[in-house]
């Protein structure tokens, strides 16, 4: 018997003892489903009278459709840039397979959920792009109960797909390599406070390289946290720098902690790169002008799995989940040590 009143993902994950993200497959892409999981999900569908979307799917068939994902605001303390250079990479690879993008701006995550089912459902887009997700983030599990479909630029579940993120931990990893190789053993690492899943992931590279090195212990102290702005990075940065065991090289979860680093060990009377290394995390047009050593995301290859993931040419949304490697980028900030 069907249900009175709507029926979500969420119904029908219940009656077939699935996730909502297995529901998702099963009506987006079955054939990733194991048959025996597909027949329950299926008979729960008919059980409860379940209906999909059809407007939005007969709008994900179309060749020329919409795609939306929120504007966040930056900081007036921030170099970042990254959020500008993601829109930009999805706008071109929505552009590639005949989709444009559509930007909205709201207040919050409640907000920003309840803008992206009304787009979907009033056949305006035919999927949205979330940016910034994190662990227990709420907005995909609202997006699924919806029957909304998604891609996000974050891992929000261990075992869920629906998203293309960056492994933050090899790209710090990496930069501690490449000074141990450079000479330096006291390597301090800026991050951000904890709590933070990207600094938390950065952090974890710092500690995981500095202990096959054989550098981490009593380096605990070379370890500091603090808001991601320029005047946090310069405050951190002089008080590492300021010890009798001063730190060698720095290691900066942003561009925006390494501007400010670099701006301590020049009032310091260092000279970067020779006194004190130096390497920021995002590789942002300010990196190149400070002839900043940092880590290269992948942005491009980010937009454009997500918009394949999102905007197939069948029309269903495949289940990606991608963890893509970064690449430092060296220049004068961490040049080998003589």
């Amino acid at each position: 018997m069907a249900k009175s009143g709507p029926v979500t993902i969420a119904d029908v994950a219940v009656a077939a003892g699935v996730s909502k993200q297995t529901v998702s497959n099963v009506m987006n892409y079955p054939e990733k489903v194991r048959p025996g999981t597909r027949d329950r999900v299926l008979s729960a569908v008919a059980d409860l009278g379940f209906q999909p979307n059809r407007a939005a799917r007969a709008l994900r068939s179309s060749s020329a459709g919409m795609i939306a994902c929120r504007i966040e605001p930056v900081s007036s303390h921030s170099l970042a840039h990254l959020h500008d250079r993601f829109l930009h990479a999805l706008a071109e690879a929505g552009q590639a397979v005949g989709r444009h993008l559509m930007l909205f701006a709201v207040d919050d995550a409640e907000d920003e959920v309840a803008t992206c089912v009304r787009l979907v459902r009033s056949g305006s887009v035919e999927g949205v792009v979330l940016y910034n997700v994190v662990p227990d983030d709420p907005r995909p599990s609202l997006l699924l109960d919806a029957g909304v479909p998604f891609v996000s630029f974050g891992r929000f579940s261990a075992d869920a797909t629906g998203w293309v993120d960056v492994d933050n931990a090899a790209g710090i990893a990496g930069v501690v390599e490449h000074l141990a190789a450079c000479g330096h053993q006291r390597i301090g690492f800026l991050g951000f406070p904890e709590g933070h899943r990207v600094g938390d992931d950065r952090a974890r590279g710092w500690v995981t390289a500095m202990d096959r090195h054989g550098l981490l212990a009593g380096s605990h102290r070379l370890d500091v946290r603090g808001e991601d702005t320029w005047i946090s990075g310069a405050r951190m940065a002089r008080g590492l720098l300021d010890r009798a065991d001063a730190p060698t090289a720095l290691v900066a979860a942003s561009d925006t902690l390494a501007a400010g680093a670099l701006q301590a060990v020049r009032d310091l009377g260092l000279t970067p790169g020779e006194d004190v290394a130096l390497v920021g995390y995002d590789d942002t047009p300010s990196a190149e002008v400070l002839d900043l050593s940092s880590v290269r995301q992948p942005i491009p290859e980010i937009g454009r799995r997500i918009v394949e993931a999102l905007c197939p040419p069948d029309g269903t949304v495949l289940p990606v989940a991608a963890l893509l490697a970064p690449e430092l980028v060296v220049r004068g900030s961490s040049r080998p040590r003589a």
